[in-house]
């Protein structure tokens, strides 16, 4: 989960794609020694490449088929998908950004984010609605409790 992209980015829209992976990563992923915070999408003559995306070696795995940690990992997506987002992000200045890895059915999964980066001005004011969401939500709570 990369909690950091919500507060340095503004979550436009959000795409699901799949992830091409070597050996042991799964298992890696499975025990959860991924690390998302630096890591960033981008479409190359074509294709979409998740970049910095540290996944751990896994433990158990023979010395053999030593896997580089950070290496580049093609995503998988439709064709016209990739299109659609290379020319958004051109037009528009977006960044794709990875939100989260997850299994569906028994597959690797990246949610990945259309975002526009925020200005620290735009970061407090985020955090300052969220604590007023909060805070409202917990008066209504206190009110109805009696």
């Amino acid at each position: 989960m990369n909690r950091r992209a919500r507060h340095d980015y503004e979550v436009l829209d959000t795409l699901e794609c799949g992830i091409v992976l070597r050996g042991s990563e799964v298992k890696s992923i499975r025990d959860g020694q991924v690390q998302l915070a630096d890591a960033y999408a981008r479409v190359d003559g074509g294709e979409l490449w998740l970049f910095k995306v540290h996944i751990a070696p896994y433990a158990m795995a023979d010395g053999l088929t030593r896997i580089e940690p950070e290496r580049p990992r093609k995503l998988l997506a439709h064709r016209g998908e990739i299109e659609k987002l290379r020319s958004r992000i051109e037009r528009d200045r977006l960044t794709l950004v990875p939100l989260r890895l997850y299994f569906h059915e028994g597959k690797v999964k990246v949610e990945l984010a259309v975002a526009r980066g925020r200005k620290r001005e735009d970061k407090r004011h985020a955090l300052a609605e969220k604590d007023a969401r909060r805070e409202a939500q917990r008066s209504l709570v206190r009110r109805t409790r009696g």
